[in-house]
C-alpha cells in the first residue's frame, strides 16, 4: 500500500476508534496515527488468527485497522490515565 491509502484507511479507522473508546476523538494528527498503527496491530492480530490483515484501501482493511484502533487505544489510555 502507499503512503497515501496508509493515511486514509488510518484516519478513517483512528477516528472510528477514538469515537468507540472515549467518545470525543483524539485530534486529527493523533486519530491518523493511531490508525497507522492500529493497521499494523490489527494486521498482526488478524495474521496470528489465520485471517489476511490490511490489504488496500477497502472495508475489510479499515475493520482490521479499527480493530488493533480500538486496541492501540485502550492499551494507551491504561497506560498514560488522564486524572
Amino acid at each position: 500500500m502507499g503512503i497515501l491509502s496508509w493515511i486514509i484507511v488510518g484516519l478513517v479507522a483512528g477516528f472510528l476508534a477514538s469515537k468507540v473508546v472515549n467518545r470525543s476523538g483524539e485530534g486529527f494528527m493523533r486519530d491518523i496515527l493511531l490508525g497507522i498503527v492500529g493497521a499494523f496491530v490489527g494486521g498482526w492480530i488478524f495474521t496470528a488468527m489465520g485471517q489476511a490483515g490490511v490489504n488496500g484501501v477497502n472495508l475489510y482493511s479499515i475493520l482490521v485497522a479499527f480493530v488493533g484502533g480500538v486496541v492501540v487505544l485502550v492499551i494507551y489510555h491504561a497506560v498514560f490515565r488522564r486524572a
